[in-house]
């Protein structure tokens, strides 16, 4: 398998169409144990100046999903099924860092735990998200 695989489980998309590469997300960890992300603050705020609640639940599923996927059969995509965030404090500039870690990983479904922290190591954001995969292969 090559890094770029490692890094990335999905299958190949043309540059700049997923939500990812809109948001700046930037995968620097992958490995079934645990997925390691970052997102720019910049760009994806909301009106108060603030890290938008909705970017920080898509770098969530980002990192969940890529966690859910390198646990998966060889071959059966994942989906989520359920993302719960609970957000703990704003963010205005810098970068976040997303650690995806499972809590569970089976046949069928996975559960992975996924924080958020600020440039000062603070968590922002604490969510879970449980996946499906797919029986159908890919």
């Amino acid at each position: 398998m090559s890094e770029q695989q490692q890094l990335n489980p999905f299958p190949a998309q043309p540059a700049g169409q997923l939500l990812d590469a809109k948001l700046g997300i930037e995968v620097v960890e992958a490995s079934p144990e645990r997925v390691v992300a970052t997102m720019p603050v910049d760009g994806n705020r909301q009106p108060y100046g603030l890290m938008h609640g909705g970017a920080n639940a898509s770098l969530a599923e980002s990192v969940g999903s890529q966690a859910a996927a390198l646990n998966a059969a060889p071959g059966h995509p994942v989906v989520g099924l359920e993302l719960s965030c609970t957000h703990h404090r704003g963010v205005k500039d810098g970068k976040v860092t997303a650690v995806a870690v499972p809590v569970h990983t089976g046949r069928s479904t996975s559960t992975i735990e996924i924080t958020i922290t600020d440039e000062q190591g603070r968590r922002t954001c604490t969510a879970r998200l449980t996946c499906v995969t797919l029986n159908k292969p890919a």
